[in-house]
């Protein structure tokens, strides 16, 4: 049977393994931006291209590849890049790996490709473990066409080389040189919305507190790439050739975008999905400027750091709209935070939260449990300091070492004990199982992270302050979050602890 489009590409879905039974009140059904950058690069080259997003339409592995099989693509390009790319991409291997053995039963004529951040971390165990014909490492802009250009001539791979590709040769597992990656980001096309199910993506449930009942119409916009910062908890890196730096898009192109997101998908929530958008205080007001002149009704939240905020930019930032900004904290202990090259003073941080909150914009706050020099009395300062401020909204993780970052390299020479399946590396997950500390067991790190959660969101102070701001319905909202228990596999000493015989983190 001949295909009926040269390239599928897939988003695939974990919810369920990810969130467990917060899924529903909690997480966002964000756009697959990568799938729809990739398809417009590659569909302007004059080959067809179609998206699947089993997570939009929350469908099974199993369901997944019975679509794949019924389009019938030349080439299958599974794309494991998540919401938050270092925590939502590794967890949803578990259902990539079972999507590409439903799909090799039902349709093995089908070339098969993953790209994204965790094949690209890990390319030869990713090819070396899985039912897949070819990893993409890197982006993708390049190796996606130039495969399939061979793909549809009937070539092998060895007749042409392709930059960036795994693939086995007679046996063995060998790879093109590496991807180059594209400087200029206007030369990329805008993202094909065309191809997905935009009236199905839906807003984090803290960014529509005004009304959690009403968290779309919703997309995600980029303005720039990669991260000049390299934190060791953070496996970014991997997607942009292994070292820091960043790209940015002209404030035009991005203006351009967000023009047609909202005149065209009538978008009402927006996401500014760059690792660090507040970062070059001309940049960020040119664009704050041209949105301005828009005249867009639109929430918006974004990244920021402490240490690249000032007055008149956080007020630029709240007259186009960004309501909410996103601050990594991760530890109220200098010492932890030195530990991971996270070299930010705490009067920096306490500035700038000052200034955030003057200008009108309401802080989430990011904080990490079980950072290696995390004790004890280090993570209640860090829940401590929380409550403190008595933010809008925080995301308390514990640290895990994802493939691709520093913390798994160490991890595998120390031999820690690494989660046995992938979606043991989701933070909401039954089988989380985060790194243990020089002081603490894996399981003391997540009965404290599971129990500072239901103190933060239970604090009387805390609901006042929700209430006031926001509305009884979002008090409302927060405490049917909490009637959901968290249910751990790992929350014992004896089966959460380090170097467990017959445990040790795989290469």
């Amino acid at each position: 049977m001949e295909p009926t489009v040269d390239l599928l590409l897939i988003n695939p879905g974990a919810r369920a393994q990810m969130y467990g039974k917060l899924g529903a009140s909690l997480a966002g059904i964000e756009p697959p931006l990568w799938c729809a950058l990739l398809a417009a690069f590659i569909r302007e080259r004059g080959y067809s291209v179609k998206i699947l997003d089993s997570d939009a339409d929350n469908l099974t592995p199993e369901q997944t590849a019975a679509k794949i099989s019924e389009i019938n693509p030349l080439l299958a390009g599974i794309i494991v890049l998540g919401v938050n790319p270092s925590a939502s991409s590794t967890p949803k291997m578990t259902a990539v790996s079972e999507t590409l053995t439903a799909l090799r039963r039902v349709a093995p004529h089908i070339k098969t490709i993953l790209g994204g951040l965790h094949p690209s971390a890990i390319p030869e165990r990713t090819l070396r473990e899985e039912k897949v014909d070819f990893v993409c490492r890197g982006e993708g802009f390049h190796t996606f066409p130039r495969l399939l250009e061979n793909l549809k001539a009937g070539k092998s791979v060895a007749d042409r080389e392709v930059g960036g590709l795994w693939y086995r040769r007679n046996g063995r597992i060998v790879s093109g040189p590496p991807e180059p990656a594209i400087e200029d980001l206007d030369e990329l096309p805008v993202a094909a919305w065309d191809l997905l199910p935009m009236d199905k993506y839906r807003a984090h449930n803290w960014q529509c507190f005004e009304n959690p009942d009403q968290r779309g119409p919703y997309a995600v916009i980029y303005t720039s790439l990669g991260c000049p910062f390299n934190c060791s908890y953070c496996n970014i890196h991997a997607l942009y050739g292994g070292k820091p730096g960043i790209r940015f898009r002209s404030p035009e192109k991005v203006t351009a975008e967000i023009d047609l997101l909202v005149k065209r998908y009538h978008i009402r929530h927006l996401k500014i999905i760059d690792e660090l958008f507040a970062l070059r205080e001309d940049r960020v007001e040119r664009i704050c400027d041209l949105i301005i002149r828009g005249g867009y009704d639109i929430n918006i939240w974004a990244y920021a750091r402490v240490d690249t905020v000032n007055e008149k930019m956080l007020r630029k930032m709240k007259q186009a709209g960004i309501n909410w900004l996103c601050y990594g904290f991760e530890s109220a202990s200098e010492r932890v935070r030195q530990g991971v090259s996270k070299k930010t003073e705490q009067d920096m941080t306490r500035r700038a939260i000052e200034m955030t909150y003057a200008a009108g914009i309401h802080i989430i706050a990011n904080f990490i449990f079980g950072l290696p020099d995390d004790d004890l009395a280090s993570m209640q300062a860090t829940l401590d300091m929380a409550r403190e401020f008595n933010f809008e909204y925080v995301n308390l993780y514990t640290a895990m070492a994802y493939p691709g970052s520093q913390l798994y390299e160490e991890a595998v020479r120390d031999g820690l004990r690494l989660p046995e399946t992938w979606h043991g590396y989701a933070q909401l997950g039954y089988e989380t199982l985060p790194l243990p500390t020089k002081h603490l067991t894996a399981a003391e790190v997540l009965r404290f992270r599971d129990r500072a959660f239901v103190e933060y969101y239970r604090n009387p102070k805390y609901l006042k302050m929700i209430g006031e701001k926001f509305g009884p319905g979002a008090v409302a909202h927060i405490k049917g979050m909490l009637r959901h228990r968290i249910e751990r596999k790992y929350a014992r000493d004896e089966v959460g602890g380090r170097h467990l015989p017959g445990k040790r983190a795989r290469p």
